[in-house]
């Protein structure tokens, strides 16, 4: 029986969700992620929630320290527009009903910079997100970072002294 309702739920929902417009569509979409979520046994993971927002909702935090050279971003770019996105952007909410980036700004300068994958990816950018104050983002954004990129040391010697007077 579950089997059967599971079925006809999907097959439902498969074509509500073709009979809609493509915005509409994304924003049901994403809507149902989010109901999923909630009941889903992985909902403290933050991958369990992958959605799909319109680039210029994506603003870049001012803290990140890290660079990327030229070829190690152009390498980024052919791995994107070969494989697609396999990691969302890392993001938080803001008050300016924005998304600030906690991971991901270089994917996002890609995503929103390449013609063809705005072409592609119809000005869209898959992003999780990530709650937690200022401290727990900036502390998030380097061990991100810490696990590729550089840093550029000035960058990073403001951002350890801000968390050390935050506390």
């Amino acid at each position: 029986m579950g089997d059967t309702m599971q079925q006809r739920l999907t097959q439902d929902l498969t074509q509500f969700l073709a009979s809609l417009p493509e915005d509409d569509r994304i924003n049901a979409i994403n809507e149902i992620r989010m109901a999923i979520h909630q009941v889903s046994p992985f909902r403290e993971e933050p991958v369990d929630c992958v959605l799909w927002v319109k680039n210029s909702q994506l603003m870049p935090n001012d803290y990140n320290p890290n660079n990327v050279a030229p070829p190690e971003k152009k390498l980024l770019k052919k791995s994107i527009e070969i494989d697609g996105f396999t990691q969302p952007i890392v993001v938080t909410h803001t008050d300016k009903n924005a998304l600030e980036i906690v991971d991901g700004f270089h994917r996002h300068e890609i995503g929103k910079g390449s013609s063809s994958l705005k072409l592609c990816l119809k000005g869209y950018l898959p992003v999780t997100c990530l709650e937690g104050t200022r401290n727990q983002r900036i502390a998030a954004t380097i061990r991100h970072n810490r696990a590729r990129g550089r840093h550029q040391i000035t960058a990073m010697s403001e951002i350890v002294r801000e968390l050390s007077q935050l506390g």
